[in-house]
């Protein structure tokens, strides 16, 4: 993938330009994100749950 380095403004005023694609590990968060997003998506149509019903299940289920 081509891409030409974006202008940016610092605290100086002066512009300069980005050196290349972001790193590795932001990309990875970035990718993690909307991993999270498409679960949350998947689920939408589901009921929602009180906390107190979530405590009382977990209480009954033996795991609090």
């Amino acid at each position: 993938m081509n891409r030409k380095p974006r202008p940016t403004r610092n605290p100086g005023g002066r512009r300069e330009r980005l050196a290349g694609p972001p790193p590795v590990e932001a990309e990875e968060t970035l990718l993690e994100d909307l991993a999270d997003l498409a679960a949350l998506a998947g689920r939408r149509d589901e009921p929602t749950v009180t906390h107190e019903a979530l405590v009382r299940r977990l209480r009954a289920d033996g795991l609090l």
